[in-house]
């Protein structure tokens, strides 16, 4: 099996992102990352080919998959014969969101 080419837009910390990245470790996935929060050219490069500003994506052999968490990108894997299904532990959430305490405090307005 050819191992796909995988181009992941993902947050430095974020629940959803470490759901994806953990996906990929499982299944021993080579991919490049691309840190929308380190990098803003990147957050761009991910809106234009996505069409929303919602992360994680991740671009599997050009098709975008846009807004998923690592549940969802094992089981595109799986259903396009990319990886053969595991129940191989990943070590994380997978369908996490991030933690409040990864936001800092809410910001509270006066009016």
């Amino acid at each position: 099996m050819d191992k796909p080419q995988i181009t992941a837009y993902l947050k430095t910390h974020c629940g959803w992102s470490g759901g994806v990245r953990a996906v990929l470790a499982k299944y021993n996935l080579p991919y490049e990352e691309k840190d929308i929060i380190q990098n803003p050219a990147f957050r761009w490069e991910m809106e234009a080919k996505s069409g929303q500003p919602l992360s994680p994506c991740v671009e599997v052999n050009g098709e975008m998959l846009a807004d998923v968490s690592g549940e969802e990108v094992e089981r595109y894997l799986v259903e396009h014969n990319l990886v053969e299904s595991s129940n191989a532990e990943a070590g994380v959430p997978i369908n996490a969101p991030c933690a409040n305490e990864m936001h800092g405090e809410p910001v509270k307005l006066k009016f």
